[in-house]
């Protein structure tokens, strides 16, 4: 994978927002009805490159560069979905959107759950992809790699995308270790969000990769959370789960090029422009 397959041939209109004591940079792209665009961790709005396009056809789409990530610098404040959440809702009234369609991806899919459960007022419709809710759900293999994530690794981090990016658009490039620290610190905190998955009341479709970080068992777990794999749907879908909530397991991916997949932007399409 290569940093230019995660760069967007159509150009997007870039802007800052001041917003929540950050100043948040976004991208719009195309027109019809707001979609807040959420990337995973050490990437940026850039990395959807290869699916904004398609995106961008059927809605107005909103990529955020979260805290720390692409071209919106650092604050002192923990690298947090919870507050990052808190961003995110600030930019929406910033815009003044009414109840915007959230899509996040990893990191991205975390902080949009995060926007869902606590500005509920705010979302239309959720779309958490490769977002994980407990983390007792992720392979043990992987809680070991994450476990080895901190400012020393940047030097062999050189080679990659996610460097590239960073050294090419972030307001400071030296602070690429810093990101790697709190990244690090983030990870090695337990969590489990199952209450909050009970309370959601927008329709959710939780995305995952069929060799994702964690199995997808643990998605469907999700899903049963919100009354989904439950009973037969019916034959007109009259007893699919109450609240509109989906599921969808992307066949042959990983969670690390899911979000360059046209499956998932038709996965994701579907899902936010059915029929209420």
């Amino acid at each position: 994978m290569t940093a230019t397959e995660w760069t967007a041939e159509t150009a997007g209109s870039g802007q800052y927002a001041d917003v929540n004591g950050i100043n948040l940079y976004y991208e719009t792209y195309g027109t019809g009805r707001p979609m807040i665009l959420l990337h995973g961790g050490l990437g940026s709005g850039e990395m959807f490159g290869p699916i904004l396009p398609t995106l961008a056809d059927h809605h107005q789409v909103i990529a955020v560069d979260l805290q720390g990530h692409g071209r919106t610098a650092d604050i002192d404040r923990p690298i947090d979905v919870r507050l990052m959440a808190g961003d995110v809702a600030a930019l929406i009234d910033h815009l003044g959107l009414r109840k915007p369609d959230v899509v996040g991806y990893s990191l991205g899919g975390g902080v949009a759950f995060q926007v869902a459960v606590q500005y509920p007022e705010k979302v239309g419709r959720l779309v958490a992809a490769a977002a994980n809710f407990r983390r007792d759900a992720i392979y043990p293999e992987m809680l070991q790699q994450q476990g080895q994530v901190s400012g020393a690794a940047a030097e062999y981090m050189k080679d990659t995308p996610m460097y590239e990016l960073y050294q090419r658009v972030a307001p400071r490039p030296e602070d690429f270790p810093r990101l790697l620290d709190k990244i690090g610190e983030a990870m090695a905190k337990d969590f489990d969000f199952t209450e909050e998955v009970r309370g959601l009341r927008m329709p959710t479709l939780v995305v995952a990769a069929d060799a994702d970080m964690a199995p997808p068992s643990h998605y469907v777990d999700v899903f049963k959370l919100l009354d989904g794999g439950q009973r037969d749907g019916g034959w007109m879908g009259e007893s699919r789960p109450t609240g509109g909530h989906a599921l969808a397991i992307l066949p042959g991916l990983t969670h690390y090029n899911l979000f360059l997949s046209p499956l998932f932007a038709a996965v994701t399409l579907a899902f936010l422009d059915q029929e209420s």
